[in-house]
């Protein structure tokens, strides 16, 4: 099966080609495929002013409390430097992970579209702490620094591990006690959920999270994110930034059904259950071959749905020939394996068998 394969109209799910490069790469579930015809019909007032984005503003509050406002938007970088944009002042600069999406693989879109000043941080394992947290927390009051005013975390984070509920309380009251808000980047955060064992809730707002980036794409949506603001006050200007950074949807009734399929019942949870499930899958597979090939190993704890593994160039060379997957750019010799809502235990296992054969 070839890297760039893709499975055409005639392709059945079994005959589909499947990757583990990335979550993005999978298809939509075919419950938003049907929301998305089902909203496809008649006239409806546009930029939001349809029954589907209203039903979602009530699926949000279900999730989030009372007093969570929600914003479709259409990807997740839109999202994040919205979000932070509507937080910050011109001034203002958000402490993260240096492995951070925003950090990372946002082509400096915080810093370009929304003006704000990164502080990265070493992490050994994408998480940051309060001690983290303190390194970058300095300096206010001097016309000489920008003045951090915001912490964003990544939930799930981009080496595949999760923050406790505890964990990301422990940063909001820090957040809070220096006047700052705090972000989460949850492109991911059905997977963490369903991780732990915990609703979406408990992991945000009760955890005392001012502003989310609540996920979509990577769980089966077609292209739809959204911006919650958590905590009354917290972000101001989303209605106007949102249509300045090209993240106002005309035909928002399409994004809000996505956000209202994946969202309102249990999708999300089943969507996010099936590809950690794959991945604790791949993980025991790939167990089986630590101590019998040299320089092989699991580098991070498998969390979620992703599996950082360290493989030999050469076996990993002759198993991408057959399926997907990316180095991780910062470390040499350390590989990134994506489950998704669709990849099957078949897949899983031709992986396996492709990495025991090389």
């Amino acid at each position: 099966m070839s890297q760039h394969a893709a499975a055409t109209t005639e392709s059945t799910d079994s005959e589909a080609s499947r990757a583990f490069a990335s979550d993005n790469w999978s298809g939509a579930h075919p419950e938003v495929i049907e929301a998305i015809a089902r909203a496809n019909a008649g006239h409806v007032a546009a930029y939001g002013g349809d029954p589907y984005t209203a039903r979602f503003q009530e699926v949000a509050r279900q999730h989030f409390g009372a007093d969570a406002e929600a914003f479709p938007v259409f990807n997740g970088t839109g999202a994040n430097v919205l979000a932070l944009q509507a937080a910050l002042p011109r001034w203002g600069a958000v402490i993260c992970a240096r492995t951070a999406h925003i950090n990372t693989d946002e082509a400096g879109a915080p810093e370009k579209t929304g003006g704000l000043k990164l502080f990265g941080v070493d992490t050994p394992d994408g998480k940051l702490t309060t001690e983290l947290v303190a390194r970058e927390a300095w300096g206010y009051g001097s016309e000489h620094r920008s003045q951090p005013l915001a912490v964003s975390i990544s939930q799930v984070t981009e080496l595949g591990t999760v923050y406790t509920a505890d964990e990301i309380r422990a940063l909001a009251d820090q957040a809070h006690e220096l006047g700052m808000v705090l972000h989460v980047d949850g492109s991911r955060l059905a997977n963490a959920a369903a991780h732990l064992g915990t609703t979406l809730g408990a992991l945000t707002t009760e955890a005392g999270v001012d502003l989310l980036s609540l996920g979509g794409t990577k769980n089966g949506l077609l292209g739809a994110e959204a911006i919650v603001v958590l905590r009354p006050g917290a972000a101001s200007g989303i209605p106007f930034l949102r249509k300045i950074d090209l993240q106002l949807a005309s035909k928002m009734r399409f994004i809000s059904a996505q956000l209202v399929a994946l969202y309102e019942g249990d999708l999300w949870l089943r969507s996010a259950s099936r590809a950690n499930e794959l991945a604790q899958r791949l993980a025991a597979g790939l167990r089986a071959l630590e101590g019998t090939v040299p320089g092989f190993r699991i580098a991070q704890p498998v969390e979620s749905n992703a599996v950082f593994a360290e493989l030999p160039a050469e076996v990993a060379a002759r198993a991408q020939a057959q399926f997907a997957f990316g180095a991780w750019p910062t470390q040499p010799g350390l590989y990134r394996l994506m489950c998704a809502f669709d990849t099957t235990e078949a897949d899983v296992d031709a992986l396996l068998a492709a990495l025991r054969g090389a």
